[in-house]
């Protein structure tokens, strides 16, 4: 599968992103390829371990005569998104990664493509197999769970990594460099709801929201793109005077992907359907004019349904279900006055689901103030709790504090100056970068992130730029050969 990829440049690079395209690694599913990466080191001769949580560690001794060099971490995660569009049946445990060129961008048919991190995790294993690269103490760390929890690197031990500078190489911008990024934490809304059967007269029609292109919820927050969940709120608020009643509802897949579909069965009397079919087709055409230039492929639809329904939300359980979440932030709370173009707080509505009466939503909030992540979560017990619901706070991660001078920057920029002839734009990330936890973990490490060029990343629109994987890895080869380098800076400035 996928050996049109073997034809690319940098071979050795892209032959590795093969092996992950046709090993499935969902997020919780990376035991297969944990093993396969084990088996490839003792091949490749280079000590391998683990921590407790299962994170992966590669090792390479220095190159002779390059053992005083400061040890440098390559460091990304092994899971990636699994979204798949709806007319595409898609076993993301079990099915490879089908690939594809188009106009100089590499894509995958009706899933994500796994760039997002499959490349950094590439780039790594191809820097540890170059046997003409000099180079000073090399580790590599992947990491799990990066997409659902940031499990991974929350639970990583301390005191097991020897390196003191760090790649993440995690980014998706040519040209760019990350010295920041936001913190985030995942707040859960629960809540048993009353129902109620059925009248005479109430049927279950089937209300559909789709085509919108989704993306990452940090990355293209600010975008304009639609929320599912959200825009649906509005379309169930304006079906309000038919008397329609929830019945069971889905909204979106991943917390941390802008939500593209959203699903309702609803309770609704027969002679009301002509006046609910006018006001859905009146509201189709007002979303799609908002969202002109953005998000224009957006469908609404209320079709009869064959699936047998007892009961729904009582008529004030589902009026107080919908006004809370059509009033639930969502989007750009703020930006950043420090850092001019970059949202400082958000919120994704990510997943959002009711059967049998139990309300169930998943939303990420994300700031680069701790402090502002937390008054985002007790915004939303304040608001639920008036319908009753549970609220609680998951999976929190500290932001990444820029260090704007560090000597590693500056060999960056540096080197991007040389090979590529422009300065580096040095950014902080509205996203879950792992380097926060990291540092907090190992305060000693200097860090930076960089990449490839990838567009549409959490979505099925996902893709990457090849020309850019190019100009990434020599990057990235040539900052290793630089850190091992005699005239670099001593350990202890770089430390």
């Amino acid at each position: 599968m996928n050996a049109h990829l073997d034809q690319l440049a940098p071979q050795a690079l892209w032959q590795h992103f093969r092996t992950l395209c046709n090993t499935p690694r969902p997020s919780g599913h990376e035991a297969a390829l944990v093993a396969t990466l084990e088996a490839w080191a003792e091949a490749q001769g280079l000590a391998h371990d683990r921590d407790a949580y299962g994170n992966l560690r590669l090792k390479k001794a220095a190159s002779p005569g390059c053992e005083a060099a400061p040890g440098v971490i390559l460091q990304g995660h092994l899971d990636m998104v699994a979204q798949a569009n709806a007319d595409h049946p898609h076993d993301f445990t079990r099915d490879p990664i089908k690939t594809y060129i188009e106009d100089g961008w590499l894509r995958a048919r009706g899933t994500t493509l796994g760039a997002d991190n499959g490349l950094g995790v590439a780039a790594a294993l191809a820097i540890l197999a170059d046997p003409t690269l000099r180079h000073g103490p090399l580790e590599a760390l992947f990491t799990l769970e990066e997409e659902t929890s940031m499990g991974g690197a929350l639970q990583l031990a301390e005191g097991w990594l020897e390196g003191q500078l760090l790649l993440n190489l995690d980014s998706e911008d040519r040209g760019e460099v990350y010295i920041g990024c936001a913190g985030g934490a995942d707040v859960v809304v629960e809540a048993q709801l009353p129902t109620s059967a059925l009248s005479e007269g109430e049927h279950p029609y089937r209300l559909a929201l789709t085509g919108l292109r989704g993306g990452h919820s940090g990355i293209d927050i600010a975008t304009g793109r639609g929320n599912a969940n959200r825009l649906m709120m509005r379309v169930l608020r304006a079906l309000a005077p038919c008397g329609a009643r929830l019945i069971d509802y889905r909204g979106g897949t991943l917390r941390n992907a802008l939500p593209r579909e959203a699903f309702a069965t609803l309770a609704l009397a027969e002679d009301e359907l002509a006046v609910a079919q006018a006001r859905l087709a009146a509201l189709g055409e007002e979303l799609r004019s908002e969202l002109a230039g953005v998000d224009e492929g957006l469908t609404l639809s209320l079709t009869t349904t064959d699936g047998a329904a007892d009961e729904a939300l009582t008529a004030t359980a589902s009026h107080l279900l919908v006004d809370a979440l059509h009033a639930a932030p969502c989007g750009v709370e703020r930006m950043s006055s420090a850092v001019p173009g970059v949202v400082e707080t958000s919120n994704n509505l990510g997943v959002v689901a009711l059967s049998e009466g139990r309300f169930r939503l998943c939303a990420l909030v994300r700031s680069l103030r701790d402090s502002a992540t937390q008054d985002m979560a007790d915004r939303f017990s304040a608001l639920f709790g008036l319908i009753g619901a549970r609220t609680r706070v998951e999976n929190a991660y500290p932001g990444w504090a820029p260090a704007p001078h560090s000597p590693l920057l500056e060999r960056f920029k540096r080197l991007h100056r040389d090979q590529l002839g422009t300065e580096p734009a040095v950014k902080v990330i509205h996203a879950g970068l792992e380097c926060g936890i990291l540092g907090g973990k190992y305060p000693q490490l200097q860090m930076i992130s960089f990449g490839p060029q990838i567009r549409g990343a959490h979505s099925p629109d996902e893709r990457v730029e090849i020309d850019s994987v190019n100009e990434f890895w020599l990057l990235l080869r040539g900052l290793v050969e630089d850190l091992a380098m005699p005239t670099a800076p001593d350990a202890a400035g770089m430390a």
